[in-house]
């Protein structure tokens, strides 16, 4: 794929984010104004009016409640990644060599040294996150770093400080929030109709709680499937502009390409159970265990491209 250059990748980054922010908001509102529109439908038709006016009761609830989930999480994504990697800061004295190398690329293009991070575990992996300059970080594998040659290594780190460059981490992890939003909407709809859902169907009004909770869950799966749409849409497209981007900044795209190599089928981590965490990895795809219609199963829905792929448009460069 062709690098498309740095300040366009900004600019759709953040054209994007803006699109997010305002798209997932309106999924969440028309899921809303669809159960209101059913709870209205007397059976001689849907008062518009009525749906219109609850509609529009509703609407400062759904916003206070989405600015307090996104705060929360925009707040505390770091502490939380870290919880669930278990990363611990990796120091220059702990490491002379990532930190050497992560300093000499990042003077190299003029950008601000990010904190490095480690996960104790012999999985091959890597990931960036951050939403600023104050809590940017690049978190590498122990396996990772004691696996790969400087050159391997150095094209990972490359590959993870472009996602920072491009504003790759911010677009990715607000799209995590927002698709968090409508899983946790789901998950209590459908716990309500499993615990509760069965006594209200009992009711003698046609629209019993049963009847009410499944709209809910049918709305909030089309807005779950549709978020999830809009996430997958970002993910594989960003990891070729990294990796190209990565080969431009070490002029060395073989390293790269020989990293990805060794990492494919070794970067599962047992460890980290989150899956919004391991879309943020370089690499995501299924283990050497997988295969056969599994594995195939898997790539369809798979965050991140085929690593064969990746690795064959870099040794094009």
């Amino acid at each position: 794929m062709e690098y498309v250059g740095l300040q366009e990748q900004i600019t759709s980054n953040n054209r994007k984010s803006t699109l997010l922010l305002i798209g997932f908001p309106t999924i969440l509102l028309t899921a809303l104004y669809s159960v209101i529109l059913f709870l209205s439908n007397s059976g001689s038709g849907v008062d518009l009016e009525t749906s219109n006016r609850a509609f529009i009761g509703f609407v400062p609830y759904v916003l206070i409640f989405t600015g307090i989930w996104f705060t929360i999480a925009y707040l505390g994504h770091s502490s939380m990644i870290n919880y669930a990697t278990g990363a611990k800061t990796l120091e220059r004295k702990d490491n002379m060599r990532v930190y050497n190398l992560t300093e000499n690329l990042c003077m190299s293009v003029g950008m601000k040294m990010p904190k490095l991070k480690i996960i104790e575990n012999n999985g091959l992996n890597a990931f960036a996150s951050g939403l600023n300059e104050k809590n940017h970080t690049v978190t590498l594998t122990r396996g990772i770093i004691d696996t790969l040659e400087d050159d391997e290594l150095e094209g990972v780190i490359a590959h993870e400080l472009m996602h920072i460059r491009n504003n790759d981490v911010r677009l990715l992890i607000i799209s995590i929030i927002f698709v968090g939003i409508f899983s946790f909407i789901l998950q209590i709809a459908f716990r309500s109709f499993l615990f509760g859902g069965g006594r209200s169907s009992r009711k003698k009004d046609g629209k019993g709680g049963a009847a009410i909770i499944i709209v809910v869950i049918i709305a909030s799966v089309i807005a779950y499937l549709i978020s999830l749409l809009f996430k997958f849409a970002l993910s594989r497209k960003r990891e070729y502009l990294a990796d190209a981007g990565a080969a431009e900044m070490t002029k060395n795209p073989l390293g790269l390409a020989n990293a990805l190599r060794k990492i494919s089928g070794n970067s599962q981590i047992g460890s980290i159970q989150n899956n919004d965490v391991k879309e943020m990895f370089i690499e995501n795809g299924p283990d050497k265990k997988s295969s056969g219609i599994f594995s195939s199963f898997s790539n369809m829905f798979s965050t991140h491209p085929p690593i064969d792929e990746r690795i064959r448009v870099l040794e094009q460069f």
